[in-house]
């Protein structure tokens, strides 16, 4: 007997599934369960790396072709900061807007001969009861995984950042990152064009930012659909420069948080989950779309594949996607960090080591080289003119009251030793948030893990620490250690010397070139 399949959801990911499922064997009855009308587009586009493109049409064309006739591809991401621009090249991507590419994903699933229901609102999965599997593709709100949501062992965390999804009139030429200062705060922008006409132009600040620009005053008890006009009018006059004094387009526009959301398991019985129902990652990677269309080719493989029950078939499906997702959610922590601190980088950075900076914060200066060669070089080269002539390994930097001749630093238990060089170090064996011993009169600072000083505490830190000190900063997680290093030096005048465990994906001349520390040690002791 063949499986009768309900998907309660009809975006991308639900509708990709869909099609490919009913194509992968045409007995099987699907029926896609859309709350919205057919010609309702929330948002504006999508964007896909090349990479990730290449997995998607070899599932099926639709994108491929959707793409190649209405949308729009570059190779470059651009971060315009203090009237400069500064480039990296060699990131293929393309962008489609959602109103374009919801009707070609219509047509192909009804061309498989899937059954698209439009204006069907599910309130209650016992209304899909004679359904052998129900598939929750109904985004980041999912009706569907709230019914199963305890045995998921669902989690979620909210970022402290603001942000709001506008489109605009002005055509930007590829990826590009706009920031600005206000008389209330810092504002920045991801833009991308996503057709002929219209950019998407998401804005994000700091919630004190948006707080004291009055942005707070929207009635969040409207419809969805009703955008916040004053904010609209606020960043209309905000970026006017950077839009060429464009319009800021709405739809269902409004201020939000963004949520991480993950699952230790994505089904219960005979119900399964798909992109954003069950897991999310900051918007700042472009994976959204991606990882639910990801989804969708092995889920939809996987129910047709020669499994002996639904659990196996699920179980198959979550060990190869559950690994792929967390990889990108990790990933994706540096980013999200990134713009929930990006007024404070702004501020105390100049353009190019502000862009650098935003450049690695997910990869190090070795996987940028092959792509733009010339970024590297241009920050090499303003390096070493700062510093002498040095390399940022090889520049000289003074801790406490000792010169030494290089920042990469190794551990010897009683010093800080570069080459001839070392400054004395006590017993660093310190314990909790707090100073514990010294470097001449400067402090070692070892975070416990488990450790959340993304937010609060760094801040903390700063503020209980003598400015000017010298802090050798170990222990918790690697991005809870930048967080600290970078709140040090940029709010307390602090020099800080950062560890490098075995296992961090951290580069020692990354770190000092994008300004997170001023030192490096690696392999240092561990933390028994």
């Amino acid at each position: 007997m063949s499986l009768r399949v309900a998907c309660v959801g009809g975006g991308p990911g639900g509708l990709f599934f869909a099609t490919l499922l009913k194509r992968n064997d045409p007995s099987i009855e699907v029926t896609v369960f859309e709350r919205n009308r057919a010609e309702d587009a929330f948002g504006f586009g999508v964007v896909f790396s090349d990479a990730t493109l290449r997995a998607i049409n070899e599932a099926d064309d639709v994108l491929h072709r959707g793409l190649a006739e209405h949308g729009r591809h570059w190779d470059e991401i651009a971060v315009l900061s203090k009237g400069e621009k500064r480039a990296f090249r060699g990131n293929g991507m393309a962008a489609i807007h959602r109103r374009t590419l919801l009707p070609l994903l219509h047509a192909r699933a009804e061309e498989v001969g899937v059954d698209l229901r439009f204006a069907s609102n599910v309130p209650s999965l016992e209304e899909l009861s004679d359904y052998d599997v129900i598939v929750g593709a109904d985004g980041a709100n999912s009706i569907v995984r709230r019914t199963v949501e305890s045995e998921l062992g669902h989690s979620v965390e909210e970022a402290d950042a603001k942000f709001i999804w506008f489109g605009t009139d002005h055509m930007f030429d590829g990826l590009t990152f706009v920031h600005r200062r206000s008389e209330f705060g810092n504002f920045a922008a991801h833009a991308y064009p996503i057709s002929d006409e219209v950019s998407t132009f998401i804005v994000e600040t700091d919630a004190e930012t948006w707080k004291r620009a009055g942005l707070d005053e929207f009635d969040v008890t409207q419809p969805p659909g009703v955008s916040d006009e004053k904010t609209q009018r606020f960043v209309a006059e905000l970026f006017a420069e950077d839009i060429d004094h464009g319009s800021i387009i709405v739809n269902n526009s409004r201020w939000a948080n963004f949520r991480t959301r993950r699952s230790e398991t994505w089904h219960s019985g005979n119900i399964v989950l798909l992109g954003d129902a069950v897991h999310t990652a900051h918007f700042s990677v472009g994976s959204g779309t991606k990882m639910a269309m990801e989804d969708a080719i092995v889920l939809a493989r996987e129910l047709t594949a020669d499994h002996p029950d639904l659990s196996a078939a699920f179980e198959a499906y979550e060990a190869e996607r559950v690994p792929a997702v967390r990889k990108i959610q990790d990933s994706a922590r540096g980013g999200l960090s990134w713009w929930e601190n990006f007024g404070l980088y702004h501020e105390n950075m100049d353009p190019t080591q502000f862009a650098f900076h935003f450049f690695s914060r997910s990869i190090g200066i070795d996987r940028i080289a092959p792509r733009d060669p010339e970024l590297v070089e241009t920050v090499r080269s303003e390096w070493a003119s700062e510093h002498g002539g040095s390399a940022a390994l090889d520049s000289s930097v003074r801790l406490g009251g000792t010169e030494l001749s290089g920042r990469l630093l190794r551990d010897a238990g009683s010093a800080l030793v570069c080459g001839d060089d070392e400054v004395p170090v006590s017993d660093i064996a310190g314990c909790g948030q707090t100073t514990g011993t010294v470097i001449g009169t400067d402090a070692v600072l070892r975070l416990q893990p488990p450790s959340d000083v993304r937010r609060e505490s760094p801040e903390t830190i700063a503020a209980g620490t003598p400015a000017g000190s010298t802090v050798y900063v170990i222990g918790g997680d690697s991005l809870d250690r930048v967080r600290v290093s970078e709140e040090l030096r940029f709010r307390r005048g602090a020099t800080t010397v950062l560890r490098i465990d075995p296992g961090d994906r951290l580069d020692p001349e990354t770190v000092i070139l994008s300004g997170r520390a001023d030192a490096v040690v690696v392999g240092g002791e561990t933390d028994d």
